[in-house]
């Protein structure tokens, strides 16, 4: 594909910069079942009074089978205080 490498090693670079690299841990901070709920969610981080940086933000999607059904959490990265 045309621009494949270009935009893997742009990504790879966001990585290496990411606040996440250092020492720290990931808090959750909120689950849900329902993936409207889970955008909700993530808008009010990014848009609130005090607005968190989404490549803090990890989304982990659990999937469910028939009994159990599908949830969503999401984490912010907490750094350790150095």
């Amino acid at each position: 594909m045309p621009g494949q490498r270009r935009r893997k090693r742009q990504q790879a670079d966001a990585r290496r910069r990411s606040p996440t690299n250092g020492p720290g841990r990931w808090e959750a901070v909120f689950e849900t079942q329902d993936a409207a709920e889970l955008r909700d969610h993530l808008r009010r981080l990014s848009t609130g009074a005090e607005p968190v940086d989404l490549t803090t933000v990890r989304i982990d999607k659990a999937c469910g089978r028939p009994p159990q059904p599908a949830f969503y959490r999401v984490s912010l990265f907490v750094p350790d205080p150095t």
